[in-house]
């Protein structure tokens, strides 16, 4: 299947062209890395079109794995230049600025991934830095561009570890959409007092807005996986205001939800010092102390650390 925006012609990959690749490089799909290969055009351009890339973006892809969603992100950026050029008033590709940066941890499929791109979508193939790494050890300085968008089919056994990883080293991330598991979604946009929320809901919210954004049947994948999967589409925001770190308030939060079915009081206890403690805190931060950690948000969770760090500045002072 292919599409022709301004003169940039960019031929998505099927079923049969994915096993092709896939075959010539003698690789089989592994559990370990979670590696399941989207085989259906419309799964990808639903992805791209929800990650909404707009002129001088920078879209950042995690696991592309053999192509189908980076080539499915370059269908749009051709369209963006289509859309510039003809805003000229001129013929042919415009160029919107759009770029994609597509980081892979497999070394043979981050070798591949550019001459994909040189045989599928020749025009475009100045669009796409690949970067050969681990997204869980990413840092800014390994990019050339600083990412505004994601759009990813993350593994689903590192899938949140990634997006919250992503989040907090990269500050310029604005957006993005990720294809997960769907249990896994569920806890992303989950909000508190939900039967799923937990601590990946409540970091996710410290960074982002989390939404749900569509069901993907298993039969668009090979080998078809054994569990349902799910788009979550996020906006980030700014953190709740606090005078605690990050690092404090997520240590709250790992606190009160590592006995789930204790009180505050009880579950915050090792963390505060002793039950009287984390009660003294929890007043001081307007927490009821019989609450327990799936009832609060994130901004309650960021005043139980603000008044910890409190506690301690008055002692030292």
């Amino acid at each position: 299947m292919s599409a022709d925006a301004g003169g940039a012609r960019v031929r998505l990959l099927g079923a049969g062209d994915v096993r092709e690749i896939a075959g010539r490089l003698g690789i089989r799909p592994t559990k370990r890395l979670g590696q399941n290969f989207v085989v259906e055009p419309g799964t990808v351009r639903k992805i791209a079109a929800l990650a909404d890339p707009r002129a001088g973006d920078a879209i950042l892809e995690v696991g592309p794995g053999l192509g189908s969603l980076t080539l499915a992100l370059l269908e749009s950026v051709a369209a963006l230049g289509a859309a510039v050029a003809d805003g000229a008033g001129g013929a042919g590709a415009g160029d919107s600025g759009t770029r994609v940066i597509a980081v892979e941890v497999d070394p043979a499929l981050a070798a591949e991934l550019p001459r994909t791109i040189a045989d599928r979508a020749p025009a475009l193939a100045d669009r796409v830095d690949v970067v050969a790494a681990d997204a869980l050890a990413l840092e800014a300085c390994e990019l050339s561009w600083a990412p505004t968008v994601l759009a990813a089919n993350l593994p689903y056994n590192v899938a949140v570890p990634v997006v919250l990883h992503l989040l907090a080293v990269l500050p310029s991330l604005a957006r993005g959409v990720v294809m997960v598991q769907a249990e896994v979604a569920d806890r992303m946009c989950a909000p508190p007092g939900s039967r799923v929320y937990g601590a990946p809901s409540a970091k996710l919210a410290w960074y982002a807005d989390a939404r749900a954004a569509g069901t993907v049947p298993r039969s668009v994948f090979w080998p078809v996986p054994n569990v349902d999967s799910k788009l979550v589409a996020f906006t980030r925001h700014n953190p709740p205001p606090t005078t605690a770190s990050r690092e404090e308030v997520f240590a709250v939060i790992e606190a009160a939800f590592g006995q789930r079915r204790k009180t505050l009081r009880a579950a915050l206890a090792t963390w505060a010092g002793s039950p009287a403690a984390a009660e003294r805190l929890l007043n001081a931060a307007h927490v009821a102390s019989s609450a327990r950690g799936e009832e609060l948000g994130i901004a309650e969770f960021a005043s139980i650390a603000q008044a910890r760090r409190g506690h301690l500045a008055d002692r030292l002072s």
